[in-house]
């Protein structure tokens, strides 16, 4: 005779605390959402809607041609083309130099160790603006001025600090036995590395190339200083389009940054089940 085991529910009761911080964490939330929403709405409405008097959030008339047209007004395609290949090329650049780095770092206790690491960490306080003059020069002098190179290269060095000491972190939480057991098997240094450690270390790759690529795509300084052509501007630079010496196109203008965030989010979510198989691939001995 079966018997019917009933399973008590747990019934959620609301207190001052739990109230006060839903309400706080909605309150966050719609601050942070807002201007995305703003962006949006302003991206669909026409011209003239715009510098009407009130001004109305919702558009009266839906424009979803902006979003046709806008690729005719300016060369989207070569900015978004140009975003992608100078991200991509700076975030592998860092990736490339910052874990050898961030190995020998973690895995050898050298005198001015944390020093070291304190240094590399200071330079992430310099801002672009404060080198733009020196960075203009060195371009200049190696013959790189309006090239994607030059992109990639003050891209991937503003970055390398940062990866570096995040990766050092990581690498420094893999214990040194499971190496060496993998080098007693017969695997190299550089085999260890790469089939113990950065599996396990896999968030910590994943934060570096998160960073480093929308650290580089939304990058404007240096972009607006070293690049000249329109045809090879990234996106950053190239919304600026729309802003004329008398008038604003608010519509286009928005309607591209809408689009130029479409990567970043489709990055994020394509690179996310790899963030959460690696904490797990971290969590087990």
């Amino acid at each position: 005779m079966s018997r019917k085991i009933k399973k008590d529910k747990v019934k959620f009761v609301w207190t001052p605390k739990k109230a006060a911080t839903a309400i706080s964490a909605y309150m966050v939330g719609i601050f942070f959402i807002y201007p995305y929403i703003n962006m949006l709405l302003t991206s669909l409405k026409p011209h003239g809607e715009l510098y009407a008097n009130p001004t109305k959030r919702l558009p009266k008339s839906w424009q979803f041609d902006n979003y046709i047209d806008v690729w005719s007004k300016a060369p989207i395609a070569d900015f978004l083309t140009a975003s992608i290949v100078v991200s991509i090329c700076a975030t592998l650049l860092v990736l490339i130099v910052s874990v050898p780095a961030a190995y020998y770092v973690a895995r050898n206790r050298f005198k001015g160790r944390s020093a070291f690491l304190l240094l590399v960490l200071a330079t992430q306080m310099f801002s672009p603006t404060a080198l733009i003059i020196g960075i203009f020069r060195e371009v200049k002098f190696f013959g790189l001025l309006d090239t994607w190179p030059a992109l990639i290269v003050v891209n991937a060095g503003f970055n390398l600090a940062f990866a570096v000491w995040l990766l050092s972190g990581f690498f420094a939480s893999v214990p040194v036995e499971i190496e060496e057991a993998a080098m007693v098997d017969g695997c190299t240094r550089f085999q260890a590395l790469r089939r113990i450690v950065l599996p396990v270390t896999l968030p910590g790759l994943v934060t570096a190339v998160i960073f480093t690529f929308v650290a580089t795509w939304n990058e404007f300084t240096v972009a607006l200083t070293v690049m000249s052509s329109p045809a090879r501007q990234p996106i950053s630079t190239g919304i600026t389009t729309f802003v004329g010496q008398y008038d604003v196109a608010w519509e286009y203008l928005f309607t591209t940054t809408a689009i130029a965030i479409i990567p970043v989010v489709i990055l994020f979510i394509s690179i996310e089940k790899y963030l959460v198989g690696g904490l797990t691939a971290g969590s087990v001995k």
